[in-house]
């Protein structure tokens, strides 16, 4: 029997070249690798933007083991991977969900060395800018959360340690949904979800530390507040702002406020909202049914995200080994180019590009028009030959991000006022 290491570096070597996205079982050693593990199952929870039933399918048939997803909201993925560390193997949690985390000591820090493509991993994740002359924008930047000292540390550094949260996955520029089919006039600032022409029509999503930093972009762009930081508000800056928001509310502005992926797309697919904070591919969705939706660029730039995956401090020999795989896997391009044909931006866009057609990359990645239909992972038609991208490029619309999601030193008191702000 081929030792286990060797099968291991066999395998890496297949992920490196990209033949493993093929189709793995076909090659000697992986099979001898899928017969040590085809009994192992890895539990992996985070929230539905990334936990998808196609990716767990595609791991079984390409690295032999089985992944186990559990798809929650933000809020239970971060009370979950600071309370349960025994219910899972692997955390697919946002950036900002790292400050509340790391410090409970249930993650382990991740070797670099050990990941194939960490040289081809997007700037952003690892110094912090998109280019070498790039701006750091405002809130938890991913690299500032990204890195600890060395193994079992509990403390960040900013800059690349070798020791890694999160290995990055996916990333996106958010900013304002519109049915640009019910409002009948050009929108580019974050200041129209408070307009109260869209009175009884508009929507927020009720989770605090995303739904602050929408706050914040509006109440900026109204000119009421200019923030130090909007990802880390003081408590009078808090005040104003859930004050602004409250004053909205209680004059029939909001329609409703929404927590899940579902819940976004109902709302602006039935028409009952016009405007509302959304994720890319709930404008995918909507889009989907045959509905006009629009992922509208704002003069003031985007509220930006990033996530990754974390593994538990519990997993350990071929439990690790596998997991391991399976990251080099992800970012060896079939992923990628799964999530970035949604709208996301895939952390390694360079093995992405490989399963996507000249097309597909040209309006996902490029900007350029579309030269033929624009399909989503499932065959829905989103796009038609001649359009473009919402918001253009990756580096126009990741050039133009304004803040990243946060956890605020005054976290605890902005979420009093959040709950505070729902129930006026």
């Amino acid at each position: 029997m081929t030792t286990i290491s060797k099968v291991r570096y066999s395998r890496r070597s297949i992920l490196k070249s990209g033949a493993a996205a093929v189709g793995a079982a076909t090659l000697p050693a992986p099979m001898v690798w899928g017969q040590e593990t085809k009994n192992i199952t890895l539990r992996q929870f985070g929230t539905g933007v990334s936990n998808l039933n196609d990716v767990a399918q595609k791991v079984k048939e390409d690295l032999g083991f089985t992944l186990e997803m559990t798809a929650l909201d933000s809020d239970s993925v971060t009370q979950r991977a600071a309370t349960q560390p025994d219910s899972f193997d692997i955390a697919d949690i946002e950036y900002w969900i790292c400050k509340k985390v790391w410090p409970t000591g249930n993650l382990q820090a991740m070797d670099t060395s050990r990941i194939l493509n960490y040289d081809k991993i997007v700037g952003i994740f690892r110094t912090g800018k998109l280019n070498p002359t790039s701006s750091i924008a405002q809130g938890t930047a991913p690299h500032t959360v990204g890195f600890v000292e060395g193994p079992g540390s509990t403390t960040f550094v900013d800059e690349e340690s070798g020791w890694m949260t999160l290995i990055p996955t996916i990333y996106n520029a958010d900013t304002l949904g519109i049915r640009p089919d019910l409002i009948d006039r050009p929108i580019s600032n974050w200041s129209e979800l408070l307009n109260p022409e869209f009175a009884g029509k508009a929507s927020i999503l009720d989770i605090s530390s995303i739904g602050i930093m929408d706050m914040a972009m509006v109440c900026e762009s109204m000119g009421e507040i200019t923030y130090a930081d909007k990802g880390n508000m003081t408590r009078e800056e808090i005040d104003k702002t859930i004050g602004i928001f409250t004053e909205a509310k209680r004059n029939g502005q909001f329609r409703a406020f929404w927590k899940t992926f579902d819940e976004s797309v109902n709302l602006m697919a039935s028409g009952e909202v016009v405007i509302q904070s959304m994720w890319s591919p709930a404008i995918t969705a909507v889009k989907s049914r045959g509905i006009p939706c629009l992922y509208q660029p704002l003069e003031e730039g985007y509220r930006s995200w990033g996530g990754g995956i974390g593994l538990s401090k519990n997993l350990s020999g071929m439990e690790l080994d596998a997991a391991y795989d399976y990251i080099n896997w992800y970012l060896a391009g079939w992923v990628g180019g799964y999530l970035m044909r949604q709208g996301y931006y895939s952390a390694v866009p360079e093995t992405s590009k490989a399963f996507m057609t000249q097309n597909e990359w040209g309006y996902w990645f490029e900007g350029k028009e579309a030269t033929d239909v624009i399909t989503s992972p499932t065959g829905d038609t989103l796009a038609q030959a001649g359009e473009v991208r919402d918001g253009g490029s990756f580096e126009e619309r990741m050039g133009a991000v304004a803040c990243w999601n946060a956890v605020m030193d005054e976290n605890q008191y902005m979420v009093r006022k959040w709950n505070e702000f729902v129930a006026a």
